[in-house]
């Protein structure tokens, strides 16, 4: 049996549900539609199959993403935003306009250093 969190506020639980560094990559490159595994690969440069793979699996658990899959000969399955995951990508575009609005400084941050 898997215990619920408890979260300390509302950018806590955020941060849970789109941890890491692929999950926010992921939404923004299915914001214009369904995209298939292939494409989504594509549209994620250096994620590797795998981490995609599991990636997916914890998005559509927590609700994210939709996975169709089309029983046809080849097998088609098409990721796509939910209700849920599209007010995340819509939430999470701030932050993008902040990223760009000072990309130049984070750029020339010495990564190493930073602890």
């Amino acid at each position: 049996m898997t215990k619920n969190r408890t979260f300390t506020c509302g950018l806590d639980a955020a941060i849970a549900v789109v941890g890491g560094k692929w999950k926010g990559l992921i939404l923004f490159a299915l914001q214009d539609g369904p995209l298939r595994f292939g494409e989504l690969r594509r549209a994620v440069p250096g994620i590797s199959e795998r981490v995609l793979i599991l990636q997916l699996r914890e998005m559509e658990t927590a609700g994210l993403l939709h996975r169709e899959v089309y029983h046809q000969v080849p097998p088609k399955v098409e990721y796509s935003l939910t209700e849920f995951g599209d007010s995340l990508n819509t939430a999470m575009a701030a932050l993008g306009e902040w990223g760009e609005e000072h990309l130049e400084r984070i750029e020339a941050i010495p990564w190493s250093d930073v602890k």
